[in-house]
């Protein structure tokens, strides 16, 4: 009996388009001793290629959002090295998951809750499908929600659907990055809309970066993510980047805006994060001080220092903290 995809619980889905060819699927459990990527039953081979010839009919970029029958995906399509041509479909969920539902401490949600309140950088690192963007969304439907305002976000693809109004207070606009166009030319856009939030989907070029860091040390909150193992490696990757267009400046803008970084890893129990948090309107904060003094390497101490810190006083206070966040 032919089956439907919508009905299928799947993250990501390896499909063949220059012919028909076996699918491949991935489901969204983290568990170690789940099967990540199993062949697709043949039932949903009809449903398989009415997916396929639509991708064929409109796809014209490497990266898109592609809607069919309902679902919507983010997705890349590539040649193989044997001539066949594949594509990987990432499910993407049409509503933004309250920050009370992904799986957070709670005196790590409201720790990140409050930010809202803060201008500056909160930059989420990790590895592909981790998460970063859903908490980046879920943080600024939270922060308009609450405190109102102007959000933006830059994307390529717009992902999940935050435009309109957000509470009484709030209200969004998402921006889609041309083909071909650098972040940096639709950043300085957005700012001319005196965001209060503007949320970046990934941090790809020099230009970006300065503007993400200048935008952070103007007034605005800024969400973004970057691909790194680590906390420090993503700050490192960023000033990097930065740095090719601001030089040694980098460093001194970087410690200003800063204001949160957070890496993370989804496992079967929910997210592990690590994370380290500023002081506000602490230019001495050892944070800041080791990012413009050039040793970001010696952050990890501090990090350790402060989740210790920060899980004593939420147990103090009575509130569970997971094992995974007393490291």
């Amino acid at each position: 009996m032919a089956k439907l995809l919508r009905d299928l619980l799947f993250m990501d889905l390896y499909v063949r388009l220059d012919r028909p060819a076996q699918p491949r699927y991935r489901t969204p459990q983290r568990d170690k001793n789940n099967v990540w990527i199993q062949p697709l039953h043949s039932d949903y081979a009809e449903d398989v290629e009415k997916l396929a010839a639509k991708f064929r009919s409109e796809a014209d970029n490497v990266e898109v959002a592609f809607t069919y029958d309902g679902m919507r995906f983010r997705l890349a399509h590539q040649g193989m090295a044997n001539g066949e041509t594949w594509a990987v479909l990432r499910r993407i969920t049409p509503i933004v998951p309250k920050l009370e539902g992904l799986g957070y401490a709670p005196h790590i949600a409201n720790y990140l809750r409050n930010l809202g309140r803060r201008d500056g950088l909160v930059i989420f690192s990790g590895a592909t499908g981790h998460g970063k963007t859903t908490t980046c969304f879920s943080l600024m439907q939270e922060y308009l929600h609450s405190y109102g305002g102007v959000g933006m976000t830059v994307e390529d693809p717009v992902e999940y659907i935050l435009e309109g109004p957000c509470g009484d207070k709030g209200y969004c606009y998402q921006i889609q990055v041309a083909s071909g166009e650098d972040w940096a030319t639709p950043l300085k856009r957005t700012l001319r809309w005196t965001p209060r939030y503007l949320l970046v989907g990934e941090v790809r070029s020099p230009a970006a970066a300065e503007q993400i860091l200048r935008a952070a040390t103007t007034g605005h909150l800024v969400l973004t993510t970057i691909h790194a193992g680590s906390i420090e490696d993503s700050l490192l990757g960023l000033l990097q980047l930065a740095a090719q267009n601001l030089g040694n400046a980098a460093k001194n803008v970087l410690a200003q805006g800063l204001t949160a970084a957070i890496h993370q890893r989804l496992g079967p129990q929910g997210p592990h994060i690590r994370y380290v948090f500023t002081e506000e309107d602490n230019n001495g904060d050892p944070v800041r001080a080791l990012i413009r003094e050039d040793r970001v390497g010696m952050i990890n101490t501090y990090i350790e220092r402060q989740i210790a810190r920060m899980a004593q006083l939420a147990q103090t206070s009575g509130v569970n903290v997971p094992n995974s966040l007393k490291k």
